[in-house]
């Protein structure tokens, strides 16, 4: 045990953070205001909100349904596109306090291709992409682009070619063996991978007598979601070599610890900062406490301690 000053800097994924706390896509304002000074405190990093290569509405009818413990949403990547996320939205958060993640959808390759080759060209602006795999394949019949280690190795050897600065891969739990499509992301030049995304759900309006949402089906997040998404940080963390960042229903404090003994070297929060945006600032208070009690003097040495009997 250390009795040095607790340090919540760590290395993940090729990037510098301050924390080991991130703010997942589509869940941190875009507002500049919120990537600097007092309200970005706690954060080690923002991941933008899902980028495709032209504008998207976004899904009809209800996004949001909230369940005893989570919930559900049915946005449907509803953004701006990549050329006005480029003109706008990255220029006004062009001056911030922390590393931004520019989240990419993978809709096809060849759209792929026309997002990083445009994010490339703004790279010094980007501190990281976040692959997010969990989109449909239209070519493979509406499977997500994660679901095996085939296509997960077509979109992510895709990326590779095109971005030369940190890659991150984001699955999503759906995937027929996760461990597969994780070292497949590995193998294919990831430097770090997001575990998980969603898991899919649906909502019943038993007064209107039918499905809440329009697509039927939508992403369930939340506290419900934590012990699955650790469940799969475990199981990742032990057999791929490059860093696993911990995502889903991370709600207290005491859930970033679980994910770092899990395996994970960093987390992503997302839904609980619908409740409360200073989490973040609160959980790395919390965090420090807890280090110090137990003589940990950074979160690296927390990293896997409960798959060898815990202790460093």
């Amino acid at each position: 045990m250390s009795s040095e000053r607790p340090s919540l800097q760590c290395r993940v994924g090729g990037l510098d953070l301050r924390s080991p706390i991130i703010a997942a896509s589509g869940t941190w304002p875009h507002d500049p205001s919120f990537w600097r000074g007092e309200r970005a405190t706690g954060l080690g990093a923002i991941c933008t909100k899902g980028i495709t290569r032209n504008r998207r509405e976004g899904n009809r009818g209800i996004r949001l349904w909230e369940t005893p413990c989570g919930l559900l949403n049915s946005i449907g990547l509803q953004n701006s596109g990549v050329e006005a996320f480029i003109s706008g939205e990255l220029t006004e958060i062009g001056s911030r306090d922390v590393p931004l993640i520019a989240n990419v959808a993978v809709e096809g390759l060849s759209s792929l291709v026309d997002v990083l080759e445009l994010l490339a060209s703004v790279k010094d602006q980007i501190d990281a992409i976040e692959l997010n795999i969990s989109c449909p394949n239209v070519d493979e019949g509406g499977i997500a682009w994660g679901s095996n280690p085939e296509s997960t190795a077509k979109a992510v050897a895709c990326a590779r070619s095109l971005w030369s600065g940190p890659l991150w891969v984001k699955l999503t739990p759906h995937a027929c063996d996760i461990v597969r499509v994780a070292t497949s992301a590995q193998e294919c030049g990831a430097d770090a991978l997001v575990v998980a995304n969603t898991w899919l759900g649906m909502a019943i309006d038993v007064e209107g007598e039918r499905p809440v949402f329009d697509r039927v089906v939508a992403g369930l997040s939340g506290p419900a979601v934590f012990p699955l998404a650790l469940r799969l940080v475990w199981e990742v963390a032990r057999r791929v070599s490059i860093p696993v960042i911990g995502c889903g229903g991370i709600a207290e404090a005491r859930d970033v610890v679980a994910m770092l003994f899990a395996g994970a070297s960093a987390v992503e929060m997302g839904t609980a900062l619908f409740l409360d945006l200073n989490l973040p600032a609160k959980f790395t208070l919390t965090l420090k406490e807890y280090m110090q009690r137990h003589g940990y003097a950074s979160t690296e040495e927390m990293v896997g301690v409960a798959s060898h009997g815990g202790g460093v």
